[in-house]
């Protein structure tokens, strides 16, 4: 197998190679049904207010927190992807596919009638950028392969 070489830093004190700043950032975009969940749940009042504003369609917000389970598992598993190496070796498809449901998903509730806005499109556009990050990213890739120990 081809050796991958990465930077020193890119690696922990127990020689594991870290991820990417930008995962996070790509597991929030995923689970953004998950963070507003909780947000509306932490502002009482105001919850149901703003889960109205998000997901008028109360079967859309449901429908949207199943895409975000592997991010939302991603999270959970980061810290022990080491424990359970074949749990974690398995979300980088899932993840992906998450990510194509969710880039296939607004343009499905604009042909169903839901108006075009700019909240949407940037939503699009942001996850076709982190579809092809996730895709293309080599350290991303490497952090997903188990390590021999």
């Amino acid at each position: 197998m081809k050796s991958i070489d990465f930077h020193p830093a890119d690696y922990d004190g127990h020689g594991r190679l870290r991820l990417p700043l930008l995962f996070w950032g790509v597991l929030l975009l995923q689970a953004r049904t998950w963070v507003l969940f909780v947000i509306a749940g932490a502002s009482r009042e105001q919850g149901s207010a703003l889960l109205n504003l998000f997901y008028p369609d109360s079967e859309n917000f449901w429908l949207g927190l199943l895409p975000g389970l592997p991010a939302v598992l991603a999270f959970l598993l980061s810290g022990r992807r080491a424990g359970w190496p074949g749990a974690w070796r398995a979300l980088w498809p899932l993840l992906v596919l998450a990510q194509l449901a969710l880039l296939c998903w607004q343009p499905t509730l604009w042909l169903t009638g839901d108006p075009v806005n700019g909240a949407g499109l940037a939503l699009v556009v942001a996850d076709c950028v982190a579809l092809f990050w996730l895709l293309t990213n080599r350290r991303l890739r490497a952090c997903f392969i188990p390590q021999k120990e």
